[in-house]
């Protein structure tokens, strides 16, 4: 990989773990459902008066914008809110790796290999660290409800597959109009659970500029520019050279909320994110390494 798309490639990472500190600033002000709602207004709008809309079938948009934006960002603005530390949200997230494998295979009747189990035991046995020390700052619901925000960053990865897009351009346009999906699930659970349409109305006419630029930061850094150069990135490498960069995203997560939200990095902690982080990189990369070892042999 050149110097340049690497250092695309750790702005990717780099944003998305971070923003898990902004998300923090953020939820500070806006209710959870409420914050996601704008988060995929704006990445919706403007683009989609510029951007045609992909053509693949509107039931795969609707799924698709359902599970990433209500099932996984919905739910991780709600737990990072209450229930979990940011620099944890980021670890745990991460286990969407298996669910995407498992969905895969179930689809395909493959079946799961000895490396994998390996894998998925020892990300199992970071978590059980996790919900062993769990307190004010990350209580068990908050800990399931990360899992689950991975399944459906797992499920949506499938149904993305599914939409059978390999071009940048069309995937950028597939993020975008997906959002549109996002936005009245979203809309109603804020209605009906953060307090109705007048106190949410004053929220956002309260929040100062800083809570707007998380938003946007949100919506175009994050979603857009993260997405979109994602895909550029894999339409020029192989999926099995850029897939393992995502396993950076918790370093960052877990650092800069160390650093900007005095987050503790006791032991327990650095050695529950090994195991899980470890796990990742054997279920990701262990053919790749046990094709080149052979070959040394």
């Amino acid at each position: 990989m050149p110097f340049t798309h690497l250092l695309v490639a750790l702005a990717i990472v780099a944003i998305w773990g971070t923003n898990f500190v902004i998300m923090k600033y953020c939820l500070a002000v806006l209710p959870p459902f409420l914050f996601a709602a704008l988060r995929y207004t704006f990445a919706f709008l403007p683009m989609a008066l510029f951007i045609p809309r992909p053509r693949v079938p509107l039931w795969n948009l609707a799924l698709y914008g359902l599970f990433i934006g209500v099932g996984q960002f919905g739910v991780v603005y709600y737990a990072v809110n209450s229930q979990i530390s940011p620099g944890l949200a980021s670890l745990v997230i991460q286990v969407q790796v298996f669910f995407t494998i498992g969905f895969a295979m179930l689809l395909t009747k493959e079946r799961l290999r000895r490396y994998q189990m390996f894998a998925l035991l020892l990300a199992i046995l970071g978590l059980l660290l996790i919900a062993l020390h769990t307190d004010a700052t990350t209580t068990l619901l908050g800990l399931a409800l990360m899992i689950f925000a991975g399944f459906s960053w797992g499920a949506a990865n499938t149904v993305g597959r599914y939409a059978g897009i390999s071009n940048p351009a069309q995937l950028f346009a597939y993020v975008v109009w997906a959002s549109a999906f996002s936005v009245p699930p979203l809309l109603l659970i804020s209605a009906v659970f953060e307090g109705g349409v007048e106190h949410l109305t004053l929220v956002l006419e309260q929040a100062p500029l800083g809570v707007w630029l998380g938003v946007f930061w949100q919506s175009w850094a994050n979603t857009l520019f993260g997405y979109a150069a994602w895909a550029w990135l894999l339409s020029k490498h192989p999926a099995a050279v850029v897939a393992p960069m995502p396993l950076l995203v918790p370093i960052f997560g877990m650092g800069a909320s160390a650093i900007y939200l005095g987050e503790g990095l006791p032991a327990w902690k650095l050695f529950a994110a090994g195991l899980v982080m470890v796990g990742l990189l054997i279920n990701v990369s262990w053919p790749r390494l046990k094709e080149r070892f052979a070959r040394v042999i």
